[in-house]
């Protein structure tokens, strides 16, 4: 559809149809996992559509603006930046989140880190937590609303997250149960008052010398502060270790989702900083992903 090669003759018509199956292969040719998908969501987004309108209108001819944008899109993807950030959304948890760049994007693993959480936390019964990397707001926009009398207070330093996450706090209805608070780490919450129930988050945990191996969309698209954090991973990690028990409740528990790898050496750590007991919750896929630990 971008080059005059692969373009067919101007007496053609590009429908629904051509397009999709054009898109797949030159998706498939750039490297991208699951092209037919990808081509789906993208020219979906080009129509301002559901996916599967695409098939009740697949020899529907498209309009001059859709082709156009499609072509933008697919040029984009084709530099390997992440489908998110291109179409804007990202679902988490059966909703849709606002993205873009600048901000972490949502991954379908961090749902076991918010039901481990979910766990913790009855359903009719008032719970504070508290949450460290807020990013896109989707790991406190869920829990509040899967929650409907728990309140969250999370912390990000980031000013593209606080705008991002502000946006989908006000889209999912949960601003009087969310408060984003700029700041690093911990520190915006060790000196106001509040002792939570519970303590989540995502944390960056990529080794330095890791980047090398990430994928493009990740290594050269999303935020470095979000995924990096010193040569083992764990600089992040060791200071929310730290001070959690300073803002806990007795009893309070911490989730923290990690590499695999990273696992046993975090729950000995929380160990160390006064955790009476710790464990290693595994995904879907029976990899260790999330140690849990109870103060």
């Amino acid at each position: 559809m971008s080059t005059p090669a692969n373009k067919p003759a101007s007496a053609d018509v590009w429908t629904v149809r051509r397009i999709l199956e054009w898109t797949t292969g030159f998706l498939k040719q750039k490297g991208v996992e699951s092209p037919r998908l990808e081509a789906e969501l993208l020219l979906a987004h080009a129509r301002q559509c559901q996916r599967i309108r695409l098939y009740t209108d697949i020899d529907d001819e498209l309009s001059e603006a859709e082709r156009t944008q499609m072509r933008e899109s697919v040029q984009r993807r084709a530099r390997r930046e992440p489908l998110a950030y291109i179409i804007g959304t990202r679902e988490f948890y059966g909703r849709s989140f606002e993205v873009g760049k600048g901000v972490l994007i949502p991954r379908p693993e961090t749902e076991i880190l918010v039901d481990a959480c979910l766990e913790h936390i009855p359903r009719e019964e008032p719970r504070h937590i508290a949450e460290v990397g807020f990013g896109s707001g989707c790991i406190a926009v869920t829990i509040a609303r899967q929650r409907p009398r728990c309140s969250v207070m999370a912390t990000d330093l980031s000013p593209r997250a606080m705008e991002i996450a502000t946006l989908n706090v006000q889209k999912l209805n949960v601003a009087d149960r969310v408060t984003l608070m700029a700041g690093d780490v911990l520190e915006p919450l060790l000196d106001g008052g509040v002792q939570f129930d519970g303590l989540i988050s995502n944390p960056p945990y990529i080794r330095e010398d890791e980047r090398e191996a990430l994928q493009p969309e990740v290594a050269q698209h999303e935020p470095p502060e979000a995924l990096f954090a010193g040569h083992d991973g764990l600089d992040i990690v060791r200071r929310i270790a730290a001070d959690a028990p300073k803002i806990l409740k007795p009893g309070g528990f911490i989730l923290l989702e990690l590499d695999p790898a990273q696992c046993e050496t975090v729950s000995a750590l929380l160990q160390e900083s006064g955790f009476k007991s710790t464990a290693i919750r595994r995904d879907l896929s029976g990899t260790s992903r999330i140690v849990e630990g109870i103060l």
